[in-house]
Parts: C-alpha cells; structure tokens; sequence
C-alpha cells in the first residue's frame, strides 16, 4: 500500500527555468552597463576594481547623461515658441471678470465617457500644481456651463477639457500636456492670481450649494398659482457659492 522507502526510482528532476544570468529582462541592460565593473583582457591579471570607485565612475556617468540631457532641452527653444505659437494662433478673448489673473477650466466629473473623465482629471491635476487661482466649471453640475462654453467657442460640438489662462483659449488636453511637457505651461503661470490655501467653508470646495428659494426641490409653492418651477436655480437644485464661486458670463 506504502511506497518502500528504498526505492531505487526516483522522480525525474524538471528544471523550470534557467537562473545562470542575474538578470533576464532586457530593460536592465542599461543597469548593467552603469553598474558593470571596469575590466578589459589585457588586465585580467589585476585585482577588481575597489567598490568605492566602482560607485564614482557609476555617478561620473550619470552625471554625464543629465548633462547631455540638459544640453538637449536647452537646444529646442524654437521647437518651444513653435508650439506655444501654434496653440496661441487660436486663442479667444474670454468676457469673464477677472479672467486676466487666473485660470478657467471646463470639464465634466462624469465618468460616462472614460477617456474623456482621464483627461480631465490629468489636466485638473496639472494645473492644481501650480497653485493659482482655478475656477473649475463642472458642465455636470450646472448645463449653463455648457451654453457658456458654447458662446465662447462658437462650435456646437465640444469635447473636453477646454482650459482659458490669463483670458486666452490654450485647448484641451493634449495641448495642456505638451506645453506642460516642454515648460511653456509654466511660463504662462506667471502673474496669475495664487490659490486660496484653505477650502471654501460654506460649499466644502463643491462651488455649489443648496437654493435658498426652494431648499433644493426645484419646485415654490404660491397661494394663487400653487407649485411653479424655481427659476433662481439649476436642474440640480443648486446655486453657485456665493463665497468662492466667479461671477457668469
């Protein structure tokens, strides 16, 4: 019933893989040639070279790429001005008070659309770092963002996010993330108002709160007419704060 324990058959050996090489992915060869040690065939005789220099000539070479790295964003200057050019050719002047010192965003916090969600959270994250001042349009809170964007614009058809610095039509995504890419984004950041380090207290950071005619409901009641439709706020119920929120267009 037991298997002997003297048995003379043993199992075959089955070798799962090949571990001789210290590293399998060709991703680290550049890790192996920093790291590598200084050796050639006419010193084979010497003793290896001592840790402590084997850590200066890793840093003398990395040094070396950074500078050469550094060197070749210096050169494209014109590559740069090219591309804000570019962006700046379509730019539109934007009635919005104050939109001279800070930054007009409009985009959706929906995640119907996936790619049109990733975007626009890139590009909130984006500006966010800079730390001025933001007035963030959700076209999901209030549709009249909508009807504001698309009398700025002139188009019927908008994808987003659609992003005004200093009162000037820079583009979507891809365009913020090149200018970001490149350094120019940064530039255009200079004079800009600075954010307000604490969140709003009334909305929370929402920009939105609750009407005060019709506490949300959407609906005001009258002794001769009865129920009507509030007109003071969106389909949502809400109101822009009157705290941390821009004036409309």
């Amino acid at each position: 019933m037991w298997r002997p324990w003297g048995s003379s058959k043993k199992s075959p050996v089955r070798r799962i893989h090949d571990t001789s090489s210290p590293f399998s992915c060709s991703s680290f060869k550049d890790i192996l040639h920093l790291c590598a040690e200084d050796y050639s065939p006419s010193s084979s005789s010497l003793p290896l070279s001592s840790p402590a220099k084997r850590t200066a000539n890793v840093f003398h070479r990395v040094r070396i790429a950074n500078s050469i790295l550094r060197a070749w964003g210096e050169s494209r200057p014109e590559s740069n001005r090219k591309l804000l050019d570019s962006v700046s050719d379509r730019s539109v002047s934007v009635s919005i008070p104050d939109a001279d010192k800070r930054i007009v965003v409009y985009y959706t916090s929906l995640r119907v659309v996936r790619s049109t969600f990733e975007d626009c959270k890139a590009v909130r994250s984006i500006l966010r770092g800079f730390r001025v001042s933001i007035d963030e349009r959700d076209l999901s809170m209030d549709s009249r963002f909508l009807d504001e964007l698309k009398g700025i614009l002139g188009k019927s058809k908008l994808s987003l996010p659609r992003v005004f610095i200093g009162g000037r039509y820079l583009g979507g995504a891809e365009e913020i993330k090149q200018l970001h890419e490149t350094g120019e984004l940064k530039k255009l950041m200079e004079g800009l108002s600075a954010a307000e380090p604490a969140t709003c207290g009334v909305c929370g950071g929402y920009r939105f709160v609750l009407c005060d005619e019709c506490n949300g409901s959407r609906k005001i009641y009258a002794e001769k007419s009865g129920f009507k439709i509030c007109t003071d706020c969106n389909e949502n119920g809400l109101i822009r704060c009157p705290s941390c929120s821009y004036a409309p267009l």
